[in-house]
Parts: C-alpha cells; structure tokens; sequence
C-alpha cells in the first residue's frame, strides 16, 4: 500500500529517532536503514523540505528529525515522500461516475482511508516503544543500529534548514568504531 520510498523514509525516521538529538551521517544511515546511499539522500532532503528533518553541515554534521518522535507520525513522513492516494473521481473516467464512485472504487478508498487512519495513529516513538521479539533496525544482539555524535545538533541556520544539501567538497567521514 505504501511505495519503497516512503518505507525508506520510514527507515530513516525510526533510525534518526533512535539517536535522539544527535546528528547521523548519511552513510551510516544508509548503512543501518539498508538504503542505497544516494537514493537515501534525496530522501532525507525530501524530508528535510517538508520539516521533519534537519541538517547540519561541517565536522559535527549530520541529519536529525526536528521534532521529538512522539510528535511525528508515520503519516507524516509517509505524506513527505509519497502521499497516500485517495480516489476522489471515477478513475476510469465515465461519464455517470464522476465523484459518485461504483462499489469497486468506492471499497477500495475506504480502505486508502483506513491506512492514512492508521498511520496517522502511530507515532515514530510507538515504534521504537513497542514490545516484541524484535527492535527496529538493530543488529545482531540487539545492540543500537547507529552510534550518532555525542553532541546534540543545534538548530540550523536560516538559510539552510531545509536544503539538506552539504556544501561542495564536503566528505562524510564514519564515526570512530562504525566501520
């Protein structure tokens, strides 16, 4: 129901929330999420575009979401990258139809609106939160997927909040002990 890049994204979200106020290098996100690097950078400056991430350029840069995890939704991040798409008129376009969709059309929206109401009902937090066998995106041993920065990102300024693009020339290096 949702595209690869939205679940991309999702990755990301649950990733950069598991390393709290730090910022995280895109190759090591790629490298935890499993997300080619290069696709995952659009996606990032996608995300940082809409708001619910932030970059940082320089030594100490990184990506890290905006907002504290239990206030994005899955729906959020899903809208960012890849809006859920409702059917709002006959997709075959016939005359009597119009926005008076057949049974067909009309069940399948219904069931369009069912997955925006249940990702508008989960936050990144619950992810992390839920109990189970498993822990989102850790490794083997469950050990945290990620090593982020010791120092927490503040706010970026002005006129790159929402590029999400680094500076020419710029080289992500991987934190000490993530190679």
């Amino acid at each position: 129901m949702i595209s690869q890049t939205a679940e991309y994204a999702l990755r990301a979200a649950v990733a950069l929330a598991q390393a709290g106020s730090a910022t995280v290098l895109t190759p090591q996100l790629a490298r935890t999420t499993r997300v080619p690097q290069a696709y995952l950078a659009k996606v990032l400056q996608t995300l940082a575009r809409a708001g619910l991430v932030r970059s940082q350029r320089g030594l100490r840069g990184g990506f890290a979401l905006t907002r504290p995890a239990a206030e994005i939704t899955l729906l959020e991040v899903v809208s960012a990258v890849d809006p859920v798409k409702r059917i709002e008129r006959c997709p075959l376009g016939l005359d009597g139809h119009g926005t008076n969709l057949c049974p067909l059309h009309r069940r399948l929206d219904q069931a369009t609106a069912e997955v925006e109401r249940s990702l508008a009902d989960v936050t990144i937090a619950d992810i992390l939160d839920e109990p189970g066998r498993s822990t989102p995106l850790c490794q083997p041993g469950d050990r945290p997927a990620l090593t982020p920065l010791e120092t927490p990102m503040p706010p970026p300024p002005e006129d790159t909040a929402a590029t999400g693009n680094p500076p020419a020339g710029r080289r992500d290096t991987p934190l000490p002990g993530s190679l």
